[in-house]
C-alpha cells in the first residue's frame, strides 16, 4: 500500500517504521519542514524518539499534496488539538477516492468536544474513517517490543485493510466496530493516568493506585456508555488494556505530568519543561469535564482531575475527598 503518516511525532514516526517493515510504501509528513530534513539527513528522530534509527525506506515529504497524492491510507498522527488544523489543510489538496483516514491521536477536541471522528466528518465530509488504539507505547513499537492493539472502524473492509496493513510478529491488531468506544477508551484513560501520577508523585502506594485504576475503568465505562461506546470495549485493549499501560508505564507522558503534580509543581512549568511534548490528557480533561455534565454521568475522579488542573486544587485535598465520599454498593443493579 502507499501510506502517509501525518505527523513527525514519537507515534507517528514509530508507525511509520512498522509500516515501512511490513514492505509498505511509506510518506511522512510533519509541520516543520526544517525538521523533516533533519530526520531525512540523520535518519533519527531524537526531538520526539530518542535512540532509534529510521528505516531507509522512509520518506520525508514537506509538501502536503505531494506526500498525499498516491495514499491509499491516510494516518492522522497529530495530536488532538491540532487535528483540525491538518483536516483544513487536507481538504484544500486532491486526495484519491476512496481512502481510509486512520487516527492514531487519543484525546477530545477542547471546546467543541467533539472526537475525532467527528471532526473528520465536519472537515472532510463522509469518508472511510478508522481508529487505532491500545496499550501502545512508541518508544516500545519502535524497539519490536510485542504489543497488542485494535482497530475500530464502521466499515469492516477498511478495519480489515488497516489490521492487515499493521500486524507482523511484535504487532497483534484486533477489530471492532465500535468507534465511539475505542475514541473514548484511548481519550478518557489518558485523563486517570494524569490522577495516578499525583498518587506516585505524592509517595502513595500499590494499594492506592490499584484502586485509582479499578474504580477509574468503571468511570470511563459509565461516561463511555452514555456517550454511545458499548461496555465491553471498555474492558477490552482501548480500556482497560490502555489505562494499566498508561497509569504505571515509565513512557508515559500524562502519569509524568500528574507525578509532578503531585510533588508540588505547577502545570505552565511542567508543560514548559516538556517543551514539544504533548500530555493529551490535560486537554481531555477539561473536554471530559464538561462532557459528564451534558450527559449527568457521575465521574468524581475525572473531576477532581479538573479541579487540580484548572482549580488549583490541592492534591491532598483531592484524595480526601475522594475517599471521605458518600458509601455506596460496588456494583449499582438495575
Amino acid at each position: 500500500m502507499n501510506i502517509s503518516v501525518l505527523s513527525d511525532g514519537g507515534w507517528g514516526t514509530a508507525l511509520a517504521m512498522v509500516l515501512c517493515e511490513n514492505k509498505h510504501s511509506v510518506t511522512l509528513w510533519g509541520p516543520f519542514p526544517d525538521y523533516l530534513a533533519e530526520m531525512a539527513r540523520t535518519r533519527r528522530n531524537d526531538r520526539f524518539l530518542k535512540g532509534v534509527e529510521l528505516p531507509a525506506a522512509l520518506r520525508f515529504e514537506p509538501d502536503l499534496a505531494r506526500a498525499v497524492a498516491a495514499a491509499d491510507l491516510i494516518v492522522l498522527a497529530a495530536p488532538t488539538q491540532y487535528v483540525r488544523g491538518t483536516l483544513e489543510k487536507l481538504r484544500a489538496v486532491p486526495r484519491p477516492a476512496g481512502i481510509i483516514y486512520l487516527n492514531v491521536a487519543k484525546g477530545i477536541e477542547t471546546g467543541s468536544c467533539k472526537r475525532i471522528s467527528e471532526l473528520v466528518s465536519e472537515v472532510l465530509g463522509d469518508v472511510r474513517y478508522a481508529i487505532l488504539s491500545g496499550p501502545s507505547h512508541a518508544e516500545e513499537v519502535a524497539r519490536r517490543v510485542p504489543t497488542a492493539v485494535m482497530t475500530a472502524s464502521r466499515d469492516p473492509q477498511a478495519a480489515e485493510t488497516v489490521q492487515q496493513a499493521f500486524m507482523n510478529e511484535y504487532l497483534r491488531v484486533y477489530t471492532s466496530d465500535d468507534v465511539v468506544g475505542a475514541e473514548l477508551g484511548g481519550s478518557l484513560k489518558n485523563v486517570l493516568a494524569l490522577a495516578a501520577g499525583v498518587l506516585d508523585g505524592m509517595g502513595m502506594g500499590d494499594n492506592t493506585k490499584a484502586a485509582l485504576m479499578t474504580r477509574g475503568i468503571v468511570e470511563m465505562a459509565r461516561l463511555g456508555q452514555m456517550l454511545g461506546g458499548r461496555p465491553e470495549t471498555f474492558s477490552g485493549l482501548s480500556g482497560i488494556g490502555d489505562l494499566i499501560v498508561t497509569c504505571t508505564s515509565k513512557h508515559s507522558r500524562n502519569r509524568h505530568v500528574g507525578e509532578e503534580l503531585g510533588k508540588g509543581r505547577k502545570l505552565p512549568d511542567i508543560q514548559q519543561e516538556m517543551g514539544l511534548v504533548v500530555a493529551e490528557g490535560v486537554t481531555t480533561a477539561k473536554s471530559a469535564f464538561q462532557l459528564s455534565r451534558q450527559v449527568g454521568a457521575d465521574t468524581p475522579i475525572i473531576d477532581e482531575v479538573h479541579a487540580c488542573l484548572y482549580d488549583g486544587k490541592d492534591p491532598r485535598e483531592i484524595v480526601r475527598d475522594l475517599m471521605l465520599r458518600d458509601p455506596k454498593p460496588e456494583i449499582h443493579r438495575g
